[in-house]
């Protein structure tokens, strides 16, 4: 294996997949990134063929870890991924170990995200940590005195699929109100498109050409770290319905820390500032208990995929 032992980590999302070849302490030496593929079969031929070409370039890596959405059970069966259609009962450990030369382990996204963070991101250092990923849906992971929680059968920390309005839009998994349809990238994509529609985004409009249909959450977080009154009011009302859900969670598992990751992560302080002046309001006791920072993943969207590889050195002897 030579003079040192890297695992590969690939994440995917739904809209991209990212693979990375790290060493132990969680430093990329490769990176592969392409959109995600539609369908089952697809999205396991890319993952093996991306495999596949970071060995051709990375000899060295010893054990591959893969971060689906979704339910995935503690053997790697993917029972359910509202984002990613055809994943139904998918056994995506046991048929990319057979197509891999490598030793090969799957896990929910957001749970390596949060391995990542906690080893080699803005968690280190705490036992009690709530990872949230903002993107095309909403994940978690949850590390509970010092390791990852998974629950009884693989499906804990589905975060984004807990009820903040019974009357609200129907989220990808087909139920109304989740906090996923709600408070991800995609719901903010519609919002934006709202606002716009109504007359109440004039920049955010112009970024999309005059055209509505074009407006999306990308163009309205830039036009909120741009400083333009619409973007950011947007924004705020955005954050206000992450700070939602996110207090509900804070109330239930009292984390020493808040790591927000996923796509929408890049958007830095222009939305993680309005998310920490909402939070309290939806926090039991705020100003008589200490309240959790809420912070950026320091791994930013590689969080998942560094996370992947750190799963993955589980399979490894010991040294």
């Amino acid at each position: 294996m030579g003079s040192r032992v890297l695992t590969a980590g690939v994440d995917i999302g739904g809209t991209k997949l990212l693979a990375v070849a790290a060493t132990e302490k969680g430093e990329i030496v490769a990176e592969r990134r392409q959109p995600t593929a539609e369908g089952t079969e697809a999205v396991l031929a890319d993952i093996t063929a991306v495999v596949a070409d970071l060995l051709a370039a990375q000899p060295d890596i010893a054990a591959v870890g893969v971060g689906l959405p979704g339910l995935v059970d503690l053997a790697g069966v993917v029972h359910y991924a509202p984002n990613l259609p055809g994943f139904v009962g998918v056994a995506a450990q046991a048929r990319l170990a057979a197509a891999c030369p490598v030793p090969v382990v799957v896990d929910n996204d957001a749970n390596v995200a949060a391995l990542a963070e906690v080893l080699h991101g803005a968690g280190r250092g705490h036992r009690e940590v709530l990872m949230v990923t903002l993107g095309t849906g909403i994940g978690g992971g949850l590390i509970i005195n010092g390791a990852v929680n998974r629950g009884g059968f693989g499906f804990a920390a589905e975060i984004g699929h807990f009820t903040v309005d019974r009357d609200g839009p129907v989220c990808s998994c087909g139920e109304r109100g989740h906090w996923e349809a709600l408070a991800s990238g995609t719901a903010l994509g519609r919002r934006a498109r709202e606002w716009a529609a109504r007359g109440d985004a004039p920049h955010v409009l112009a970024r999309a050409g005059g055209v509505v249909a074009a407006v999306t959450g990308q163009g309205a977080g830039e036009s909120a770290r741009a400083g333009e009154a619409d973007g950011l009011a947007i924004l705020a009302e955005h954050a206000g319905d992450v700070a939602l859900g996110l207090g509900g969670l804070v109330n239930i598992l009292d984390p020493e820390i808040v790591v927000i990751g996923g796509g929408l992560v890049h958007l830095g302080e222009a939305l993680l500032a309005p998310i920490r002046a909402a939070l309290p309001a939806h926090v039991e006791a705020t100003r008589l208990r200490p309240m959790p920072p809420v912070v950026a993943a320091a791994l930013g969207e590689q969080a998942g995929a560094v996370g992947a590889a750190a799963l993955a050195r589980t399979l490894l002897p010991p040294p």
